[in-house]
């Protein structure tokens, strides 16, 4: 690209950008507004808007693409975010719960690898024409409204949904960010320095493979920004399966219920979610009656009429939605090999008895590898520490590029020292 042209594009980027950050931050704190102060937001989800699919796709509307070929078949999106409901209900939905504070470059390698591995089983099958039913849910739950969420608020939060929301398409495109001159693929595989072979070597074969995926493999999807205060990956599951918003229109064809979910986590997650002690005690057991002689041995905990809380929370779950799992490998959670094992054990079916669970569950969980050995650490505490010192260069190796801009751009997670301190 010429430098003028460069120059050019840079120039209109950082004045969209000086622009519409006022405009998009309004948006989402009146779309929060509105869901925090519904009296039935508890028990429902709140999609607020939707990135589209680029309107050069056979995915998008007559009016985008007319939008698209006047600007001469440049990506367009729409000025105002607005939720988009599918034409039918999906048939496979992916939810990466997160709290996005930030969103960062491990978010968008688990979002890109279930998309493309999604593609790659249909393609298998004979069914790869069917896109219009895959689609993507990034939701945040708002746990407490009344007090506000540190470090970053949850309308900046659900901006920063939106930037990344553009990024993963692009991403899933294989398109170079309008941000910078590289894919956000290529700056996830970006590293710091590195003086030994092995690990060159490894950077290299990283690169090779993502060129193959880009070549072989580019997919647009509809990405939805939704809102829940359900704290629960059950109860999260749930209210997505009953959402309005996923089901046919009013007056189309009634369509079976197989809409399956697969909800994105990390391995820390994984252990939460197989805790007892989230789920609640078990409940007492039923009085004795006429024909219940008070001689009875009591039901052992997880056998009691109606299972123990954990199996009544987590069997409707996992009828509808699998897990996919990705190795969170760092000095807290330990090496691919430590974890492996400690899977392995969770989910046998001696310990899932012990907990009232069922075997069935295990064949609904996917394990997926993480970080390589010799790539940089990312997490959303790095991104924050970046940023709260005002270390931009550090940060892109840790987000997508339309994110770092966001962050900057607001000066999210920085620590403004006042003059004369000490």
């Amino acid at each position: 690209m010429p430098h003028d042209d460069m120059l050019e594009r840079s120039q209109s980027l950082l004045l969209r950008s000086a622009t519409s950050r006022r405009h998009l931050t309004d948006f989402f704190s009146r779309a929060l507004s509105a869901f925090q102060s519904s009296s039935d937001s508890a028990q429902k989800l709140q999609v607020v808007c939707t990135a589209p699919p680029s309107a050069s796709s056979s995915h998008a509307s007559p009016a985008s693409a007319a939008a698209h070929e006047a600007q001469g078949g440049k990506p367009c999106y729409p000025p105002h975010p607005a939720p988009i409901p599918p034409t039918k209900r999906p048939h496979t939905l992916i939810v990466l719960d997160s709290s996005f504070n930030p969103p960062t470059l491990a978010h968008l390698r688990m979002a890109t690898s279930a998309v493309q591995d999604i593609i790659r089983k249909k393609r298998k099958g004979g069914d790869e024409n069917d896109m219009t039913g895959l689609r993507l849910l990034l939701l945040l739950a708002v746990v407490n409204a009344d007090k506000a969420p540190k470090p970053a608020a949850f309308d900046q939060r659900l901006a920063m949904m939106w930037a990344f929301a553009h990024d993963l398409q692009r991403a899933l495109r294989g398109e170079e960010s309008e941000a910078e001159d590289e894919s956000p693929d290529e700056v996830m595989s970006k590293k710091p320095q590195i003086h030994d072979s092995s690990q060159l070597e490894a950077a290299e074969e990283q690169q090779k493979q993502t060129r193959q995926q880009k070549q072989g493999l580019v997919v647009d999807i509809s990405v939805d920004i939704g809102l829940t205060s359900k704290p629960f990956f059950h109860e999260k599951s749930r209210v997505i399966a009953e959402s309005e918003f996923y089901k046919p229109p009013p007056g189309g064809q009634e369509e079976e219920d197989t809409m399956e979910q697969v909800i994105l986590v990390g391995f820390d997650t994984l252990v939460r979610i197989f805790d007892p002690k989230y789920y609640g005690p078990p409940p007492p057991p039923p009085p004795p009656t006429s024909a219940t002689p008070v001689t009875q041995v009591t039901p052992v905990h997880g056998t009691s009429r109606g299972g123990a809380p954990i199996q009544q929370a987590l069997d409707p779950l996992f009828k509808r939605a699998k897990l996919r799992v990705t190795l969170r490998t760092d000095d807290e959670w330990g090496g691919k090999q430590e974890q492996m094992a400690y899977l392995e054990s969770l989910l046998s079916e001696e310990e899932l008895a012990k907990i009232g669970g069922s075997k069935q569950w295990a064949d609904r969980i996917e394990l997926v590898e993480g970080r390589r050995d010799g790539e940089e650490i990312v997490s959303s505490t790095y991104a924050r520490k970046a940023a709260e010192r005002e270390e931009w260069e550090k940060l892109r190796r840790l987000v997508s590029p339309e994110v770092e801009k966001w962050i900057e751009g607001e000066r999210l997670y920085v620590v403004d020292v006042k003059p004369g301190g000490c």
